[in-house]
């Protein structure tokens, strides 16, 4: 009794630590891409929206041709690293493996780690994450196939819904009588954050706690095997440990109808984020915990044809390569995303 009184005691301190510390951690970057902004008054092709001008997976089209010009904008599309960037990067990375989490930290952050987001939603509420309107045009098979008035009936399943960031905006241009939206997180704050938003109608959305990785068999309330469509996984696999994967895409799996999509939005390797990260964030290679107790990996695309080609069928993985710069510091900073749709193979 005496051990486990002492071990949640020490859980309860590191909780008291991470819920007093700052918001605006470091290591927590923003993970939407980059709004280019207008220099001047001068209309250009970049004053036209990216739903209008370019197509899914093309990831923009401002390409940094000369050197010189990298600090007259603000942000520059598929830019590979420097030789000095790349140098600095494994430099970066090698101090993180010398100074990883410890045991014991380790085994608090892997246990529960529902715990850490139910302390972030409560901190932050719905203020953290901005409503996803680069979903349009990155994911254009929700709009054309079942948002339409005639689209029938259709299911979306958001995993890790948080705050509704992505539900709500996909009702907002619903037109389709016949279209229900699912939000499940494994952080009880965030589903109530959802079922609380003056947006969320009982009609046409449901919001429940689960798991991803579940491994007792359970599904969403309300959701059947084989009766979903859409299942939209935007930057929540990398909040699982390895070790869940494969149990989170057989759920995925079971899941889905015949032919039904996975969206996928997520880090990539060497992200600004990942190489910010300080002594004692590493849990295991490429997998980090953050400042307030959250997890995060960071994938290459051959981990995910891996991943996800063992089940489902792989359509499609893209790297979103993004500069953006500080004009004014003389910064530069890589970001690094990865995209990918995954279909529910036909004669499962």
């Amino acid at each position: 009794m005496t051990d486990q009184t002492t071990i949640q005691e020490q859980i309860s301190s590191l909780e008291s630590s991470l819920e007093a510390s700052t918001i605006n951690d470091s290591s927590r970057t923003s993970e939407e891409p980059a709004e280019r902004q207008t220099e001047g008054q001068e209309r250009s092709k970049w004053d036209i929206p990216r739903t209008e001008r370019d197509d899914p997976f093309q990831f923009g089209q401002r390409f940094l041709e000369n050197d010189e010009a990298v600090w007259d904008h603000n942000a520059w599309d598929h830019v590979d690293w420097d030789e000095e960037h790349a140098q600095l990067a494994q430099e970066k990375i090698s101090a993180q493996r010398e100074n990883p989490v410890n045991s014991f930290d380790k085994h608090l952050y892997m246990t529960n780690p529902s715990r850490y987001w139910d302390l972030f939603y409560r901190n932050n509420k719905a203020n953290f994450f901005k409503d996803r309107k680069w979903l349009q045009l990155e994911f254009p098979s929700i709009y054309e196939h079942a948002t339409q008035p005639d689209s029938g009936k259709k299911i979306i399943l958001e995993v890790g819904c948080g705050a509704g960031n992505t539900m709500f905006p996909i009702l907002h241009a619903n037109k389709n009588p016949e279209l229900k939206i699912v939000g499940v997180d494994f952080s009880h704050r965030a589903v109530e954050l959802v079922r609380e938003s003056a947006e969320f109608d009982e009609n046409t959305c449901a919001a429940d706690i689960w798991d991803l990785a579940d491994e007792t068999g359970r599904l969403p309330a309300g959701l059947e095997e084989g009766s979903v469509d859409f299942i939209i996984l935007i930057f929540v696999f990398s909040a699982l440990a390895p070790t869940q994967w494969e149990t989170a895409v057989k759920n995925i799996d079971r899941l889905l109808k015949p032919g039904g999509e996975v969206l996928f939005r997520d880090y990539g390797r060497y992200d600004m984020a990942q190489l910010r990260f300080k002594k004692g964030r590493l849990l295991e290679d490429s997998f980090y915990v953050r400042g307030d107790g959250t997890r995060v990996y960071f994938f290459t695309e051959e981990e995910l044809h891996e991943i996800f080609g063992k089940t489902l069928e792989v359509e499609r993985v893209g790297t979103d390569r993004r500069l953006l710069v500080n004009r004014k510091r003389k910064l530069k900073m890589y970001r690094v995303w990865l995209q990918a749709k995954f279909l529910k193979k036909a004669d499962n």
